[in-house]
C-alpha cells in the first residue's frame, strides 16, 4: 500500500475544508424575497336595504299596480369595468379596466357568456396589478353587468289551495349575449344564439309545478341606474350601472397594499311586476307578468 506525502495530504485536507466552507455558505444565503405587487380587487355585495333608485338614479318607489321583492342572489357576472374623473367623462372616455370577451357567433357581436367570469358575493370577480391604473384621481365607477342568478319567492294554487314556494331566476342583463348553454339551478338550457338584454327562464324548486318557464323582456325595460345620465349617458339597452364614490377613489402609484372595491348593488325590490290582484305575493298563473329584473343601484367601497 502507498502513503500520500504528508505535504500532500495537508493540500487535500485544505481544500476539503474550504470546499465545505464555500457550501455552507451558500446554503446559509438567505433567497431573494419575491416582490408581490399590490392589485386592485373587485368584489360584489348584494344588499337589499341598499336605498332604490331608478334609471336616473333618483330614489323611487313602487308604481302603482306593481309589487316587488327583493331576491337572494346567487351568481352576478360582469362585462366592464371603467373609472371615470367626473361627471362629465363619456362612457369610454375614463380608465377601462376590463372588457369580458365578445363573439360574433351568433351574428351581432355579443357577450361571450361561455367566457364570462360567474361569482357569488364576496368572490373576486377581476383584479390588475395597481401600476396598471393611470394615478388620478376617480369620482365615479361604471361596471357593466351580464347575468345574474337568484332566487324568489311565488305563489300558485293546487287543488284550489295556495301553495307558497321558491323558485331560481336566471336573467341575461348584458346588451346581446351569446349564449351556447346555461344551468338555472338543476336544468341545463341550450340555446345557441344571441339574446339581448331581458332574455330570463325561471325553474321552480316544487316538482309538481313545471320545470322551466323563459322570456323576453321588452326592449328597455330593465332599470339601469346612471345618476349623471344628463352628462354622460350610456347606450340604450346596454347595463353600464354607474355609482359615486363616497370619496373620490385616488391612485398615488405608490400604493404598496391591496385595494378592494365592493361593489355593492342595491337588490331592494330589483324583481318587479304587475300585481293583478294587488296582493304583493307573486303568483304567475294568476295573471302577475314580470317587468323589471334590474339593480337598484351601485356605491362603490374601498378597503385596504
Amino acid at each position: 500500500m502507498r502513503f500520500l506525502p504528508a505535504a500532500t495530504l495537508l493540500v487535500f485536507t485544505v481544500i476539503a475544508l474550504l470546499s465545505c466552507s464555500k457550501k455552507e455558505d451558500a446554503d446559509n444565503t438567505p433567497s431573494p424575497v419575491p416582490v408581490i405587487a399590490p392589485k386592485l380587487i373587485f368584489k360584489f355585495k348584494f344588499d337589499s336595504m341598499q336605498v332604490r333608485l331608478n334609471s336616473f338614479g333618483q330614489v323611487t318607489t313602487m308604481p302603482a299596480g306593481h309589487s316587488g321583492q327583493s331576491p337572494k342572489f346567487n351568481f352576478m357576472s360582469a362585462h366592464y369595468i371603467e373609472l371615470a374623473p367626473d361627471s362629465l367623462t363619456p362612457l369610454g372616455w375614463g380608465k377601462v379596466l376590463y372588457r369580458a370577451p365578445e363573439t360574433t357567433l351568433g351574428g351581432n357581436t355579443a357577450i361571450d357568456f361561455d367566457s364570462s367570469k360567474v361569482v357569488n358575493e364576496g368572490e373576486p370577480f377581476y383584479s390588475t396589478a395597481i401600476s396598471n391604473v393611470v394615478p388620478g384621481i376617480y369620482k365615479w365607477l361604471r361596471i357593466s353587468l351580464a347575468y345574474q342568478n337568484y332566487d324568489i319567492r311565488y305563489r300558485f294554487f293546487y287543488l284550489g289551495n295556495p301553495v307558497d314556494n321558491s323558485g331560481t331566476v336566471a336573467s341575461f342583463i348584458g346588451f346581446n349575449t351569446y349564449i351556447r348553454s346555461y344551468r338555472i339551478q338543476d336544468s341545463i338550457i341550450h340555446v345557441n344564439a344571441n339574446k339581448l338584454q331581458g332574455y330570463w327562464s325561471f325553474e321552480s324548486s316544487y316538482s309538481g309545478f313545471g320545470s322551466v318557464a323563459q322570456g323576453q323582456a321588452p326592449p328597455n325595460a330593465t332599470t339601469v341606474p346612471n345618476p349623471i345620465s344628463l352628462t354622460s349617458p350610456v347606450p340604450p339597452g346596454s347595463c353600464v350601472v354607474t355609482g359615486v364614490f363616497t370619496t373620490p377613489f385616488t391612485i398615488t402609484g405608490n400604493e404598496t397594499h391591496d385595494v378592494v372595491i365592493t361593489v355593492s348593488l342595491s337588490t331592494n325590490k330589483s324583481f318587479e311586476w304587475t300585481d293583478f290582484n294587488a296582493n304583493g305575493i307573486y303568483e304567475p298563473l294568476n295573471g302577475d307578468t314580470v317587468i323589471d329584473m334590474g339593480v337598484r343601484g351601485l356605491i362603490p367601497l374601498v378597503s385596504q
